[in-house]
């Protein structure tokens, strides 16, 4: 047996509301629309990872997804000029990522980090 896909999935009654942060902002498509269920996401082939945690490091809280991006500053302004709640960072942190903390438009703590080379 093999793990083919993990999807995250956001209870919301208006799954459509995530398109400025998921779609605009992120550049995720959207893969699917039903209706009740919208999924975005990309075509590209992303590694499967799935972390548990007591806390999300430095002291914050342990955020409900981690989005890896590469360039953290353009998302962090992109988010910013959209009056998203910027709730950490941007931040350097000690393990060699630069990150922050953002709410989607249903309350989720999000993690938007890029790894330093």
């Amino acid at each position: 047996m093999k793990v083919l896909r993990i999807v995250a999935n956001i209870e919301t009654a208006d799954p459509l509301a995530a398109k400025v942060f998921y779609q605009d902002i992120l550049g995720l498509d959207i893969l699917m629309d039903h209706g009740w269920i919208a999924t975005f996401g990309s075509n590209q082939s992303m590694p499967v990872q799935v972390s548990f945690a007591s806390e999300g490091g430095s002291g914050t809280p342990v955020p409900g997804l981690s989005i890896e991006v590469d360039d953290v500053d353009e998302v962090f302004a992109a988010m910013s000029s959209s009056a998203f709640e910027v709730i950490y960072g941007p931040a350097d942190e000690a393990w060699g990522g630069r990150r922050f903390y953002v709410r989607d438009p249903f309350g989720t703590v999000v993690n938007i980090l890029s790894h330093r080379p």
